[in-house]
């Protein structure tokens, strides 16, 4: 469909249905007891029941549309699968093995969860978006001082980023947080089901040199999302009130619909950290869980 005149930019949230389908040509509403919300190119339909269509199938095509159950105030989302991803965030060995983050018991409970949510949205040959710290040379150009300091062991700002870990169990650990070094691998099986899904094309790899893979104007992952129209993101992985709350509150400024998947999420803050995130990932997307989901894949 081509959209030419200047009065498509409107917000819809000023037109009314009539205005919208006149404007716009064939487009039509499913039924008279809905409103629309945002503006003609990303848009949510809101019906009864907390019932929100995420499909934008207003202007884009549509396969098979899913329903996806959720506990937050916000009931239900309607997803559209080949403009939906799975992002998992740092689910890494620095932030899950035992000998480097003994206390990191909630994230290696999320393993098999985060597995599950793998296996599903494969199926459904929708993205795996694995997002994860890697730096490299050139970041420590810019990288600010209060990240050195924040990732620093024994406030010792020689071992921060970069730094030799030294080996672990027998093996060497590399440089902290450093691209290709096995301390910024995914923990576990999570590093065989990557390197699998990125070999079969059903995963993709980025990587990260803040806390938030989305911010500022342009990152990796974010060139993806764009140029893959990727409008619906489910979010898991640790730690739940930095990396994953930073990507999460970013996607959410730049106009993605958010997901936030409880069980596939964790960190080794304190619980009211976790609490904020869950408030808030309410107030700002939706909530869920693996279970729910994977049911509603299905």
């Amino acid at each position: 469909m081509k959209l030419t005149s200047p009065q498509t930019l409107l917000s819809l949230s000023t037109l009314t249905s009539a205005t919208l389908i006149t404007t716009a040509g064939n487009i039509t509403l499913p039924s008279t007891n809905t409103s629309v919300l945002g503006n003609l190119y990303n848009h949510w339909i809101s019906l009864p029941n907390s019932t929100f269509d995420l499909t934008r199938s207003l202007v884009y095509p549509t396969t098979t549309p899913i329903s996806i159950p959720m506990f937050g105030s916000r009931k239900t989302a309607i997803i559209e699968p080949t403009r939906s991803a799975l992002v998992i965030i740092d689910m890494q060995n620095f932030f899950l093995h035992p000998l480097l983050s003994p206390r990191a018991t909630g994230g290696r409970t999320a393993v098999q969860p985060t597995l599950n949510m793998i296996d599903g949205f494969r199926k459904k040959r929708m993205p795996v978006l694995w997002t994860n710290w890697g730096l490299d040379e050139y970041d420590f150009l810019t990288i600010p001082p209060s990240f050195l300091d924040g990732f620093s062991s024994d406030d010792d700002p020689l071992k921060t980023f970069g730094s030799e870990m030294g080996l672990v169990n027998g093996t060497d650990a590399g440089r902290l947080l450093m691209r290709g070094q096995w301390n910024s691998q995914p923990y576990g099986p999570l590093y065989d089901a990557q390197v699998e899904g990125v070999k079969n094309g059903t995963d993709f790899y980025f990587n990260k040199n803040r806390l938030s893979g989305l911010w500022g104007a342009q990152t990796p992952l974010g060139l993806y999302l764009q140029e893959s129209q990727i409008t619906t993101l489910f979010f898991g992985g640790v730690n739940a009130d930095q990396c994953v709350w930073g990507t999460f509150l970013d996607a959410y400024y730049k106009g993605y619909d958010v997901v936030y998947v409880d069980d596939i999420s964790a960190t080794t803050s304190p619980e009211y950290a976790t609490q904020m995130v869950k408030y808030n990932a309410d107030l700002d997307g939706f909530v869920s869980n693996s279970a729910l989901i994977l049911t509603a894949l299905e």
